[in-house]
């Protein structure tokens, strides 16, 4: 079965007034745009906190979804996140997507004093938060003992208006991540490899067609091994540029991910969009065919994105 297409926009940034700021998330959802999504630090000039953020964001539109892209596990106890985001589903209708990973910014941590561990207990630590969320989604209290959280008999209130939970994002870029979001989440966020000192534009060479494959096929992997159907997942990636070339006045959008890499090296990877946008969306259609791609994080000129929505 074919998943359909989902389009994210990033959160407008707060560097504006409330009011604009709130016009600018009615104008993505005029738009077309599914959800709007917000990430999670603490350095580096990051301004929102993300739960907040959402929150706000679900008050001032009345369909576009609010996910975390991604909350970093590490910061947050699953018992305080279900019951946000809980609060939040109740609250918006709906319309909460919960995005989750290991954490990976040793200057977040090191701001905020906080110790960062090694990726397999970081990992593993995802893994435990991961089944305590989804327990307290369910319908009856919840008892888990794990080597870093216990819950003894608590009953996760409010109850969501999405059942059995909303939608949970597992994203990374590692096999051992993915192999744990095939096994648990509902939408697979596939990631590159990202190291703090890494050169500038190596992540969207993680990201080429072979790559994303490989990727895509350890999250199925690990599906499989948990009982579960692959084509149960979607599958969601960043488009990290985007050049729309025929929409007057849209600037073409680099991130600093995919930033001094060959161009032939730019059009061969799944996370770029460069061309007119008939054939820009004729590469979205090519990717969800070809590797199951479903949903994709347009950053960029919001208004030449949705020239591309709009010949899908």
């Amino acid at each position: 079965m074919t998943r359909p297409f989902r389009f994210i926009a990033p959160m407008p940034r707060l560097t504006v007034p409330p009011l604009q700021w709130r016009a600018e998330l009615r104008r993505l959802e005029d738009l077309g745009f599914h959800t709007v999504a917000v990430s999670d630090h603490f350095t580096q000039g990051w301004m929102m906190e993300p739960i907040v953020a959402m929150t706000a964001a679900a008050e001032a539109t009345t369909t576009l979804r609010v996910l975390s892209l991604v909350l970093g596990n590490d910061y947050r106890h699953p018992v305080l996140l279900h019951k946000a985001m809980a609060t939040l589903d109740v609250l918006s209708g709906g319309r909460v997507e919960i995005g989750l990973g290991a954490g990976w910014l040793p200057g977040d941590y090191q701001a905020a004093g906080l110790q960062l561990d090694s990726p397999g207990v970081r990992i593993a630590r995802l893994a435990e938060s991961v089944q305590v969320v989804k327990g307290l989604f369910g319908s009856d209290p919840l008892t888990f003992a794990g080597r870093h959280y216990r819950i003894t008999e608590l009953d996760g209130l409010p109850k969501p208006v999405q059942r059995p939970h909303p939608p949970i994002l597992v994203g990374g870029g590692s096999r051992k991540v993915l192999g744990l979001a095939g096994q648990l989440a509902d939408i697979v966020g596939v990631n590159p490899s990202l190291k703090p000192d890494a050169a500038a534009g190596s992540a969207v060479l993680d990201l080429t067609e072979d790559r994303v494959a490989e990727k895509i096929a350890w999250a199925k992997a690990g599906a499989t091994a948990a009982g579960r159907d692959p084509a149960v997942l979607d599958f969601q990636i960043s488009v990290l540029s985007l050049d729309v070339t025929d929409v007057p006045g849209a600037q073409r959008w680099t991130s600093s991910l995919a930033q001094g890499v060959d161009p032939q090296v730019l059009a061969a990877s799944p996370a770029v969009l460069h061309g007119p946008a008939a054939y820009c969306a004729e590469q979205l259609h090519k990717w969800r065919e070809v590797l199951g791609l479903n949903q994709f994080h347009l950053g960029g000129d919001p208004v030449a994105a949705a020239a591309v929505l709009a010949k899908l």
